[in-house]
């Protein structure tokens, strides 16, 4: 079984930085990408930022500058970097990890940014 978890949520004052974690454990074989979404209340899931398994890394075009995504191979850890954060960032993030047994999803962390 394959579990995926997130954490560092919390809240934040406009203009600050958080730096939120993923990490997948379990019986999994390869992981082929990591990504991290968020879905702020009343709005549809979107995409923050993408890593493919070999380190290549995408951002919608709304979220460069301001997110980055980092990882550590060793602990199978996804991170995102956040900073400059905006009221309109609040939003629960979750973390997506792509292995070979399929597509798992976090249980998602509150990111509440105040102003």
């Amino acid at each position: 079984q394959v579990q995926v978890a997130e954490s560092g949520g919390g809240s934040v004052q406009a203009g600050g930085s958080l730096r939120l974690s993923c990490t997948v454990s379990g019986n999994f074989g390869h992981i082929y990408a990591m990504s991290w979404h968020r879905q702020a209340p009343g709005k549809e899931r979107e995409l923050v930022a993408h890593m493919s398994g070999g380190g290549v890394t995408n951002y919608p075009a709304s979220m460069k500058g301001r997110f980055t995504i980092s990882r550590n191979s060793t602990s199978n850890t996804v991170y995102l970097h956040s900073s400059s954060l905006e009221v309109e960032d609040t939003a629960v993030y979750y973390c997506n990890m792509a292995v070979t047994e399929g597509f798992y999803w976090g249980q998602g962390t509150q990111v509440t940014v105040t102003s």
